[in-house]
């Protein structure tokens, strides 16, 4: 039973020869990712003179049980090895290349070829001139991996190129072997290999295969006719798991064709395969940066033409947008009657949310992740855990849900911090509750919540600003617990009863003994700066009750300093209506 699933799967990998890159012995971990990394940049090569595009998936470690699942999606197989050793000493060298011969029996049966790289190792040995082995003074002096790999997937593509020959020449007479998953070769023990019914079977899965090996060989017409042969075989005979893998093969070629952009998310990681006019096809296949030319002029008839009765026949046999999704859930349906094939269901289901999210169907993507969410697998580690949930919130976040992606971000978050783990990661548990935020319609920041109406769930709200508070208490970060607090206290007062105020004003009574709020910003490691917290809600004013002034500061009475004239009861100490009269009394006299 194949138990690890690749949640990054995406249906442009089924056209990808798989590569596995590992070292043999203590390689420092730095040392092994820079040369993986200079590996990994030659990804995409070309064959000369025709249209035909070779895609190589690296990886550094995978599951030998998922590799029992090679021949029934030829993408899942791994057809090279390239091994990277540090040997500084003639005496180890055997023991090197034994490891190195132990190492490939771990993929031994479906391996077309492998390599061993080697740094620190000089003299006579390293002198001696070998196809399967390559000889480094350093870490920094291998100035020729880059070509050695080129030359490696010129040999897997030799090795590829007549199997595709062997296994799509109609050989009358020979009987076709029954390719098998694993769980299944038990159920096929004295079955009659004679009966018309058998027969149909070995001849559609071979043909689901042959489809299979043209893709990888860069020959998406061929594939497409394949995979519609293979299907009607199938459909006939009842095979569902087979009849839904040649349907998901239909629909990635189609997706190929359609996408030439791929569905993974980065884009311009794949060059376009599919296009129709020769200028195009002129530019595309020239020579760039990572990528090979193979002088195979014998094996280029079987390329696809560009003329443009091939793009009819092309575009004849590929499935439209709309037939594309249809296709997928009749296939993800067929996955779904065997419980051993919950994995390969599971990446379908990602698959099609990846097309989904390109053709702007986020309902229909979003039908497809709920049945992904439910799919049973294997207990899973609290590491996997943490990964399903982190990829299904991303795609939720690429078809527009994103209160759904911040409910699996936060459910990856609490998983960080899991009581099984022995080291809690708080750190990360933090980091993933701070992505959530903008899903709840939460920001930190005190100005967004002093202007209109509140956005978003208060009662979500106030529970993950609980849940930040409590990591960066598990953190020892007193000055943040203090910062959430306030935050919380002043932006979600009118939400708390009067139990909760008392609780939280307690706890910030409680953090700030310790650590005293400042209105500073406070900087967080990835950057991000959370704004000082004024408590402008606070104190809450009930009701106003005038009181006496202190004796001091009363108002007195002013005795008159104009004589007796002044009328007692005018409020002026100088009133224009007495200094009138004394100036009219002055004419007088004059």
């Amino acid at each position: 039973k194949m138990s690890v699933p690749d949640y990054m799967q995406c249906a442009e990998d089924h056209q990808t020869l798989l590569v596995v890159v590992q070292p043999i012995g203590i390689v420092p971990e730095e040392s092994f990712f820079r040369i993986y990394k200079r590996i990994s940049a030659v990804s995409q090569v070309n064959v000369r003179d025709s249209q035909r595009v070779l895609y190589i998936r690296y990886r550094h470690h995978y599951p030998p049980e998922n590799n029992e699942w090679g021949d029934f999606q030829t993408h899942r197989k791994v057809v090279g090895l390239i091994t990277i050793t540090d040997c500084s000493s003639p005496k180890d060298w055997p023991q090197t290349f034994e490891k190195f011969h132990l190492q490939k029996e771990m993929y031994g049966s479906t391996l077309y070829d492998s390599r061993l790289f080697v740094f620190g190792l000089q003299g006579e040995i390293a002198e001696q001139p070998r196809t399967d082995v390559a000889f480094y003074p350093s870490y920094d002096e291998c100035e020729t991996v880059e070509k050695r790999i080129e030359d490696f997937i010129e040999s897997l593509f030799i090795v590829l190129e007549s199997k595709r020959l062997d296994r799509a020449t109609d050989k009358s007479g020979d009987k076709i072997p029954l390719l098998c998953v694993p769980f299944e070769k038990k159920d096929f023990v004295g079955l009659d290999t004679d009966s018309r019914h058998y027969k149909k079977r070995c001849q559609g899965r071979m043909r689901k295969h042959v489809g299979d090996l043209c893709l990888q060989a860069g020959m998406l017409q061929d594939s497409l006719v394949h995979y519609h042969m293979a299907v009607e075989l199938l459909r006939s005979v009842n095979d569902f798991l087979w009849l839904g893998a040649a349907l998901e093969g239909l629909c990635s070629a189609s997706v190929i064709y359609h996408y030439p952009g791929g569905t993974g998310g980065k884009v311009g990681s794949r060059r376009a395969q599919g296009g129709s006019l020769s200028a195009e096809a002129g530019n595309r296949h020239r020579p760039g940066k990572g990528e090979i030319l193979f002088p195979f002029c014998a094996l280029t008839s079987n390329g696809i033409n560009a003329d443009t009765s091939t793009e009819i026949g092309r575009a004849k046999n590929c499935l439209s947008p709309e037939d594309i999704i249809d296709k997928y859930k009749e296939a993800i349906s067929y996955y779904g009657k065997y419980k051993n094939a919950g994995v390969i269901e599971l990446e379908a289901c990602v698959k099609a949310v990846r097309v989904l999210a390109i053709q702007k169907r986020s309902m229909e993507a979003s039908e497809f992740l709920q049945n992904a969410v439910y799919i049973n697998l294997r207990q899973l580690s609290e590491e996997e855990k943490i990964q399903r949930y982190s990829i299904l919130s991303e795609l939720y976040e690429r078809i527009g849900f994103h209160r759904k992606s911040a409910f699996f971000k936060r459910i990856a978050a609490m998983q960080c911090a899991a009581p099984s783990i022995p080291e809690p990661g708080w750190r990360a548990c933090y980091k993933l509750l701070l992505e959530t935020l903008p899903g709840y319609s939460l920001s930190l920041d005190p100005k967004d919540f002093s202007q209109g109406t509140h956005r978003g769930w208060a009662a979500v709200q106030m529970r993950l600003l609980h849940e930040l508070v409590y990591a960066s208490r598990r953190m020892g970060n007193p000055a943040l617990c203090v910062r959430h607090l306030s935050f919380l206290l002043q932006t979600m007062l009118d939400f708390l009863s009067d139990q909760e105020k008392k609780d939280v004003t307690q706890s910030l009574e409680s953090y700030t003994a310790k650590c005293p709020g400042t209105m500073e910003f406070i900087t967080l490691p990835d950057g991000l700066k959370l704004p000082p917290v004024p408590f402008t809600k606070l104190p809450i004013v009930r009701s106003v009750k005038l009181l006496n002034l202190p004796t001091s500061l009363r108002p007195h009475k002013m005795k008159s300093l104009l004589g007796q004239n002044v009328s007692t009861k005018s409020p002026f100490i100088y009133s224009p209506i007495i200094a009138h009269s004394r100036g009219e009394e002055r004419t007088k006299k004059i």
